[in-house]
């Protein structure tokens, strides 16, 4: 029997860009061939969790878009790219069958699912050396590690402590690296909303987030962001208003599947303050980065301990299970108007501002009084900009088994006054 020709694997998980990539960087590197690999989970897709499904129409669209956008890029660098919909394991499997893989080039993860998915990959093909790169962070562990012996339960005493001697690596440059080695065929899938299990659907044009999937067009946001429209230097000012696409940077999504890098971002930033000077609003959307670093620490720390009632604080946490409130705060009927508008609004378009989210959430934990874990489970299969570290992070925070030993129930209606005094935002979407 002829000897296998030994290939490498670059397997795009959460991390779908060319700019700023570890694992793409790394395994240029190497001598050997390289193909890059996406798979679209067949069982992720099929799951459930309190009924909600792991995914919903509008992400799915978003990630569509994402690795169609990945795959022109990937061309530009001339980089075989294989993506189907099937079973991770079975892809790898597969491709085993025909060559030897000698290294799987990835993005490091540590939550539940993710961990058992390489597990089932590590059963398919044991003999591969895995390279995993901590890519998702802005200040990388080992920085981290080595300014604190455990992560604080307070985001304030990690800002303050991580800030002191910030260090972020620079960007890698691997978004010019141009593969020059032997030609890997296989036959992709078409992949297509229809595909994933979904209809097609027309955007709602009231949504604040109209955006489509992809590095370009992440990197075309932050451009508009930045410097053609220099809203960053009013951020601060305006990051709470509710209705309008230019009232925060809106990056999440691109930063969620790993379109964009945070610390693209945060050199992007150190360039602007350099031509248009440094204030509050530059140095908040760096604080909301660390924001979203923390919840991955608090993750990587507790692990999943974030997926339990009782939260990483092992805190008793008591929840009637009344399916018609649960359904009336779905559906936008509740007592409160506020909640209710902005319920409306992540029903018709994936999207909600962080105002928004912090009040719904509060409302389900505290007024309703339902379990937290529901509501966290109803944001996964809607939101178009979900993450597992800062959903499950905020919304322990928000029931009070998380960050957060104080417990704080926002009131809607104060809340209302103050960020939709003139009702606009109400109005938009509780219009019958």
């Amino acid at each position: 029997m002829p000897e296998k020709q030994k290939i490498n694997i670059l397997w795009f998980t959460k991390d779908l860009r060319t700019r700023d990539s570890e694992s793409l960087y790394k395994a240029m590197q190497e001598d050997l061939p390289v193909l890059a690999v996406y798979v679209f989970d067949a069982e992720f897709f099929a799951q459930k969790q309190f009924g909600f499904r792991k995914i919903g129409k509008y992400r799915a669209k978003f990630l569509v878009e994402s690795v169609e956008n990945l795959k022109q890029n990937l061309a530009k660098q001339k980089i075989p790219f294989l993506f189907r919909y099937s079973k991770t394991e079975d892809v790898f499997k597969e491709i085993s069958d025909e060559f030897e893989i000698v290294k799987i080039f990835c993005q490091e993860e540590w939550t539940k699912e993710e961990v058992d998915l390489q597990a089932k990959i590590e059963k398919a093909i044991p003999t591969a050396i895995w390279e995993k790169s901590y890519s998702q962070f802005l200040v990388h562990p080992l920085f981290v590690f080595k300014t604190l012996d455990k992560i604080p339960m307070i985001f304030t005493s990690f800002r303050q402590k991580i800030e002191k001697n910030l260090l972020i690596r620079p960007e890698f440059e691997s978004e010019n690296l141009v593969y020059n080695k032997l030609e890997i065929h296989f036959k992709s899938d078409t992949i297509s909303l229809k595909s994933l299990g979904f209809e097609d659907f027309e955007t709602d044009e009231r949504t604040a987030f109209p955006f489509s999937g992809g590095e370009n067009k992440a990197l075309k946001r932050l451009h508009h962001y930045f410097s053609e429209t220099q809203n960053l230097s009013q951020y601060k000012q305006t990051r709470n208003v509710l209705v309008g696409t230019d009232y925060s940077s809106k990056f999440s999504a691109w930063l969620s599947d790993g379109s964009l890098s945070t610390v693209t971002i945060y050199h992007e930033i150190k360039k602007y303050e350099e031509e248009f000077g440094a204030n509050d609003s530059t140095y908040w959307l760096i604080f909301e980065l660390l924001w979203r670093d923390f919840f991955r620490y608090v993750s990587l720390q507790y692990k999943d301990l974030i997926f339990w009632k009782s939260g990483i604080n092992h805190q008793k946490y008591f929840a009637e299970n009344n399916k018609t409130l649960i359904q009336k705060w779905k559906n936008g009927e509740t007592d409160s108007d506020f909640v209710n508008a902005n319920m409306l609004e992540l029903k018709n378009t994936g999207w909600m501002s962080n105002r928004g989210r912090q009040n719904v959430a509060s409302y389900f934990c505290k007024i309703l009084k339902q379990d937290w874990r529901i509501g966290a489970a109803y944001f996964e299969e809607m939101l178009i900009d979900y993450d597992v570290h800062s959903n499950y992070g905020n919304w322990m925070y928000l029931a009070g088994v998380g960050n957060d030993n104080r417990d704080r129930t926002f009131n809607p209606e104060k809340q209302a006054e103050m960020y939709d005094s003139n009702k606009e935002f109400r109005k938009l979407w509780l219009k019958q």
